[in-house]
């Protein structure tokens, strides 16, 4: 595998402002999260006609539910009539129809207003166009994505485009049949820190061999910090006494039928900007879903997927979801352990970014280019900022 050359020298990073101050936040809101595709539930969550949940994108709150036809549909959550907020819930199930709890004003699954008090009495109001303001979706990877944007981006060329960018084709994600694979474990995690250094975080593996013992056991090259020189397509080699993707390196469950040779017995990592990490090993799949709230506050919802017949036979997962929920663990306190610091007048210009991180230049050129109008102090940046194929993404990838 031949390796890119990267300069020795260091380069500043954004500066500290960038993680806490509320105007630069609100800018990726507007700019970043309400302007991407943006993913926001696991499909099968959706289980019926009804079944709902609501998700932050951005400044908005948003419902994503199933009509009729079980068809999958989005909408703002706000009543047309007053502005109230239409479902406080994170996740339920109407039984016929979202009703606002302020004046009754009632919709059906695909947002057309059916009902209200006196509404006969009010024939000029048009029940499509009163109705729930529709959002764009689209189902990829067994997730629905949403975007708030007036004219969407092309999802092939930004979501699907990251995966092509870190595999080298759409076609290598494809053998782990991601959106039939069933949910075997799901845990929330509640991270005190900016969105970006958790970017950050998993997109260099520098810190790997300092925090992550139980991930360098099993990944044996994560040690050497130099993820960020391989090539696209390389996936980080199982060590050779490693039997499964496991706390302990014990065998896994079964493997996923369409990985082939050149996928066993190796993980790759994968980010889709803004917010999601896709994690891949021979016999299960793990996404990270992350929702920025606040300056210094992520939830970060993790599913560990496996096949179907592994998750309805009831085996124990516990020994492949603990070794990344210990590396989730790792990595957040990490990432809220830098939280504080970025308001420190000492880090106001920032820090230095070392070879191996290089390429988390490119992701803060990225930022720059979305809010550096509001960042303001931003120091001048330079777009060479490593290789020419580096991966979008993996904390504990080879970037």
């Amino acid at each position: 595998m031949s390796i890119n050359v990267v300069s020795e020298s260091l380069i500043s990073t954004l500066p500290g402002s960038t993680y806490v101050d509320e105007a630069v936040f609100r800018a990726e809101q507007e700019r970043i999260f309400e302007q991407m595709w943006f993913c926001a539930v696991r499909a099968a969550d959706l289980d019926k006609p009804g079944a709902f949940r609501t998700v932050q994108v951005g400044r908005e709150s948003i419902i994503i539910t199933r009509n009729r036809k079980h068809g999958i549909r989005a909408f703002y959550n706000i009543c047309r009539h007053r502005g109230v907020k239409l479902c406080m819930e994170d996740a339920g199930e109407a039984a016929r129809s979202f009703q606002c709890p302020y004046h009754a004003w009632t919709y059906d699954f695909d947002g057309k207003l059916i009902a209200a008090p006196n509404l006969t009495k009010m024939p000029d109001i048009d029940r499509q166009e009163y109705g729930l303001v529709t959002i764009p979706v689209r189902e990829y990877l067994g997730y629905v994505w949403v975007c708030l944007a007036e004219t969407p981006p092309s999802f092939e060329e930004d979501v699907m485009g990251d995966i092509q960018e870190r595999l080298g084709d759409t076609q290598a994600i494809e053998g782990y049949d991601i959106a039939n694979l069933s949910l075997g474990r799901r845990i929330t995690y509640d991270v005190k820190a900016n969105w970006k250094l958790i970017i950050e975080n998993f997109m260099e593996c520098y810190h790997c061999a300092t925090i992550h013992p139980e991930l360098t056991e099993v990944l044996p090259e994560f040690a050497d910090g130099l993820a960020a020189q391989y090539f696209v397509g390389h996936g980080a080699e199982f060590g050779d006494d490693v039997r499964g993707f496991t706390i302990d390196g014990s065998e896994g469950l079964d493997k996923l039928p369409g990985v082939d040779d050149d996928h066993d017995r190796r993980y790759y990592a994968i980010t889709v900007k803004p917010t999601v990490f896709v994690n891949l090993v021979p016999d299960h799949v793990i996404i990270h879903r992350m929702f920025p709230l606040a300056p210094d506050h992520t939830v970060v919802e993790c599913d560990w997927l496996y096949l179907p017949s592994v998750v309805d036979s009831g085996k124990d997962v516990s020994t492949s979801v603990e070794l990344f929920h210990r590396v989730n663990q790792q990595d957040f306190d990490a990432c809220e352990r830098c939280q504080p610091a970025m308001n420190s007048k000492i880090y106001a210009k920032g820090g230095v970014l070392v070879p191996s991180e290089h390429h988390i230049g490119a992701f803060h050129d990225w930022i720059t280019d979305k809010v550096g109008d509001v960042v303001g102090t931003a120091p001048p940046r330079s777009s060479g900022t490593g290789p020419q194929h580096l991966f979008p993404g993996g904390d504990h990838d080879e970037h």
